[in-house]
């Protein structure tokens, strides 16, 4: 395998060379983080210009030595779900707000007390059971999104473009090589999309009178709604945080392999937190879904050994321009559903098998009683629905239910083993060595 590095995290690439590298890195998110906005009903060209945002944030608050691209996280697809039923658009962004907020909380915690005691807390035995939640609590909206026309009735015409879109990006997956590789949802929906046209379920005229420059919907939850604090809606998002942190913790790890640098003590794990906390909070403030680090980035930089910020960055102001052409945003919204649904089903069975991944990768031993309980505990309460009902209008349901019902079993229960520094690295690089590998054998 060939390391020899082609640019270094600070060096700045050549004008043309610049626009494709940061283009590269805008198509290795961009499938990714517009089908999020379009699950859960917010605006897609709006989790653009988060992301964008975000990135920036995250770039200067880790000192510029941390090459990593923010997108829309898919642990929250489900609670944002609720939180909108729960109270509309504003109590999603509230949520996200608060999600946000305990990164700041736990970045500056890691900064005094270090951050081993993150791996106490979320050893593999209750992520990788949350994150198995995570993909199949929402599988059933794949399904629907896949099968159904608009008006929610069964139609083989519209389950054809689904089973194509799937077919095209596990293809993809599979055979693609080098970059195009790192792409496989963003060809997959073009493949599906390009079948939709020709059976005729795509409306192409509002893409056609739409104008180049349009200014998003953006959703100022201060200023359109009345914000005040809320239980339910912080126990519905902020336990996902669990998951989505040593999610950011295994990719920063993972990362410093890629870039050799051990960017978990230099920027720092604090300040790599913080910078993601920081993209959540200026992605609830405008109305965009919650951000996380992307591991299709990584691969990019991992596959074409250019490490440098300046081609991340550039990425996110490509991507903040596309939020406001008027023709990106009515393109994206012309996209059928099933073609979405056909890539939600990989895309949420990847999510359910990573997390089984992590449990065998950790070797968690199922003979262990232990293990045992925590591990179905999380599984049945996730998946099978349960909630706990406080009062009429406060209930803690499913995923965070399931979260908080991990963390006390493994707290409580006998047997637990304090985690070191050797054991925090090992379980939580492993999830990631597989794609990791993976890339960089190109």
């Amino acid at each position: 395998m060939n390391n020899q590095t082609i640019l270094g995290i600070k060096d700045v690439p050549k004008p043309g060379q610049w626009l494709t590298l940061s283009l590269q890195h805008l198509f290795a998110m961009f499938g990714a983080t517009i089908l999020v906005p379009y699950l859960v009903g917010l605006d897609p060209s709006i989790a653009l210009i988060s992301s964008g945002l975000g990135t920036l944030a995250f770039i200067f608050l880790t000192k510029m030595k941390v090459p990593a691209y923010l997108g829309s996280s898919f642990a929250y697809i489900a609670p944002i779900i609720q939180a909108k039923a729960h109270g509309g658009p504003g109590a999603a962004m509230l949520g996200t707000l608060m999600a946000g907020c305990v990164y700041v909380i736990v970045a500056l915690v890691i900064k005094k007390a270090g951050h081993r005691w993150v791996m106490n807390i979320l050893p593999p035995v209750v992520v990788g059971p949350v994150i198995i939640v995570i993909g199949l609590s929402i599988s059933s909206t794949a399904v629907g999104n896949a099968m159904n026309d608009p008006a929610g009735k069964y139609s083989l015409l519209y389950f054809s473009a689904a089973l194509v879109t799937l077919a095209a990006t596990i293809i993809f997956m599979i055979f693609a090589k080098k970059i195009l590789s790192i792409v496989p949802i963003l060809a997959g929906i073009i493949v599906g999309y390009v079948y939709s046209l020709v059976i005729g379920i795509v409306d192409f005229k509002p893409v056609l009178q739409a104008h180049w420059f349009e200014m998003p919907k953006f959703i100022f939850p201060i200023v359109n709604y009345k914000l005040h604090f809320s239980l339910d809606i912080f126990l519905l998002m902020v336990p996902v945080a669990v998951v989505t942190l040593s999610e950011h913790i295994g990719h920063q790890l993972v990362l410093s392999k890629v870039v050799g640098k051990n960017l978990i003590k230099d920027p720092g794990l604090h300040r790599s937190i913080l910078g993601d906390g920081t993209a959540t909070i200026i992605s609830a403030l405008i109305g965009g879904p919650p951000k996380t680090t992307y591991g299709e980035n990584i691969g990019v930089l991992a596959i074409t050994r250019v490490y440098s910020v300046y081609v991340v960055a550039g990425a996110a102001v490509i991507a903040t321009i596309f939020g406001f052409i008027g023709k990106v945003t009515a393109l994206i919204h012309s996209i059928p559903t099933p073609v979405m649904g056909g890539i939600s089903i990989l895309l949420f069975g990847i999510i359910a098998s990573s997390g089984l991944r992590m449990l065998v990768d950790s070797k968690i031993d199922f003979e262990n009683k232990r293990n045992l309980v925590v591990s179905s505990v999380i599984l049945v309460i996730g998946i099978g629905g349960a909630y706990l009902k406080i009062n009429a209008n406060l209930q803690i349901s499913g995923m965070a239910l399931a979260a908080i019902a991990g963390v006390v079993l493994n707290l409580v229960l006998p047997g637990r083993q304090a985690a070191t520094d050797d054991m925090f690295e090992a379980d939580l690089i492993e999830d990631e060595k597989v794609e990791l590998k993976k890339a960089s054998t190109f």
